[in-house]
């Protein structure tokens, strides 16, 4: 398949998924979105969850883009700029109704050794950069040097899926849990953070 068909076919799943959620996703609905067959999509995936496993590979690769290329002059300004782009509710980011399709995804996941792969993945880029950005603000003495940085990129971690995870069950905002845990990782990270500080 050429990368022209792929980016089609997958940018149509993205569609799709938007449109109908997991569950009830058909290959016939991807078809549609991309103007093509049934059969063709299927000459190229076999199955509907074999689609999806490339889908959460081409995802993948964006979100990798996303959260390796977060920039600041400082590793405080970094970790702010991180956290915006993975828990910000603007045009750029994708809607409540894609959020939800991803949940239904991850519900699949203790059932599909290919989908816990790939969402697995996920965690491991947004650990690893979060670990790296505390670990260079331990460093330079803007991060308080008693701070662990795998053990505050993983308790970060847990925060950002359980908002993604709280948002989409029960519609709370998406840009309030953001600056709650901004606060919450200031508060603990910082050498010297006056208790009044907001965002």
């Amino acid at each position: 398949m050429d990368d022209d068909t792929a980016t089609e076919i997958l940018a149509a799943t993205y569609r799709a998924l938007c449109q109908h959620g997991y569950a009830a996703l058909t290959v016939k609905d991807i078809a549609a979105e991309a103007d093509r067959s049934k059969a063709s999509i299927h000459y190229y995936y076999d199955s509907k969850e074999n689609l999806f496993a490339e889908f959460l590979d081409f995802l993948y690769e964006r979100y990798t883009a996303k959260i390796t290329g977060v920039d600041g002059s400082t590793p405080r300004e970094e970790l702010d700029s991180l956290l915006d782009t993975v828990l910000t509710d603007g045009r750029q980011t994708p809607g409540q109704e894609f959020r939800t399709a991803i949940l239904e995804i991850k519900a699949q996941a203790p059932y599909n050794d290919a989908f816990r792969t790939q969402l697995a993945r996920f965690d491991a880029v947004l650990f690893d950069r979060l670990r790296e950005i505390i670990a260079a603000g331990v460093e330079t003495g803007e991060f308080d040097s008693r701070v662990e940085p795998a053990v505050a990129a993983e308790f970060l971690v847990t925060a950002i899926t359980g908002a993604h995870t709280r948002h989409v069950a029960t519609d709370r905002s998406i840009d309030r849990f953001n600056e709650t845990i901004t606060r919450y990782a200031e508060t603990h990270l910082l050498t010297d953070t006056p208790a009044e500080a907001t965002r």
